[in-house]
């Protein structure tokens, strides 16, 4: 791969956001440009993702890029290849981080958005020797890299076991701001441990800027609105809910989903639900 430099801790060009890491990785591969001068956001997510949160990561890219924020994401499959795309699409700046050495496409399908990647401005950027084939321990430590290099870790959908778990662990040990989109198992826990609820680009960046988010309208529907009343930051079934509420408990179940899906609520261990903002 053209344009492919081995940077040194200490030495000109290495990232300023890794150099203040006591364990940051020494040296580095850095496949075209990265400056590391520009504000910048990582937005991750599930590989198997959903369409609601592919189209919610491109949108996301799109809007910081065209904010000039960088998008810094790990070149896997779903959500982190969508972010690439759509800060591409929009004309920004994109860092794709690898779990590989910088000239090994992984997935190999994702060769040609790691050329548009760089040919556009952007960089790879990889920790492991080039030739090095992944391997399922260097993607936590590739994660931490993610999370190093940007200002706000966006998590936009998440399993229970998600590797991008990984990237918000490392953004809260390393004390970047930790957001995320309602609507999936890990970003809820995460929502409930205290990560800030986004919805899109514009709540990104209020969070960059630290600016308060938009408190949200109450839902249209009357039932959903007063479920979201009856909500609170106490974990509570649907039946609890219910009777708060004063509607069915069918309804109620019913309206919980919706609230969780326009990220009024997120959704507890045990099903159970509590309010956002």
């Amino acid at each position: 791969m053209d344009q492919v430099q081995i940077i040194s801790r200490g030495h000109a060009g290495y990232p300023g956001r890794l150099a203040v890491l006591a364990d940051g990785p020494d040296p580095i591969w850095i496949a075209g440009h990265y400056s590391g001068s520009a504000r910048a956001v990582a937005v991750v997510g599930a590989r198997a993702a959903s369409r609601g949160a592919l189209d919610r990561a491109r949108a996301l890219g799109a809007g910081l890029s065209r904010a000039g924020v960088d998008v810094v994401s790990g070149g896997a499959f779903g959500v982190d290849a969508a972010a690439h795309e759509g800060a591409l699409e929009a004309g920004g700046v994109t860092i794709a981080v690898l779990g590989t050495g910088i000239d090994v496409a992984y997935p190999s399908q994702h060769a040609p958005l790691y050329q548009r990647i760089v040919q556009s401005g952007g960089a790879l950027v990889s920790q492991f020797a080039p030739g090095t084939l992944p391997r399922a321990g260097q993607f936590p430590t590739r994660n931490k890299v993610i999370a190093a290099l940007a200002e706000v870790v966006v998590v936009v959908e998440a399993s229970e076991r998600s590797g991008s778990l990984y990237t918000a662990k490392a953004a809260r040990l390393l004390g970047r701001k930790l957001a995320a989109a309602s609507g999936s198992i890990g970003c809820d826990r995460l929502l409930i441990d205290g990560a800030l609820p986004i919805d899109g680009a514009d709540d990104v960046l209020a969070v960059l800027e630290g600016r308060p988010l938009a408190e949200p309208s109450p839902p249209d529907d009357p039932e959903a609105a007063r479920l979201y009343a009856a909500l609170d930051r106490v974990p509570r079934d649907v039946g609890d809910l219910a009777y708060r509420a004063g509607i069915a408990v069918g309804t109620c179940a019913a309206c919980a989903i919706d609230l969780e899906m326009g990220g009024w609520a997120a959704r507890a261990a045990g099903g159970r639900y509590v309010r956002l903002r």
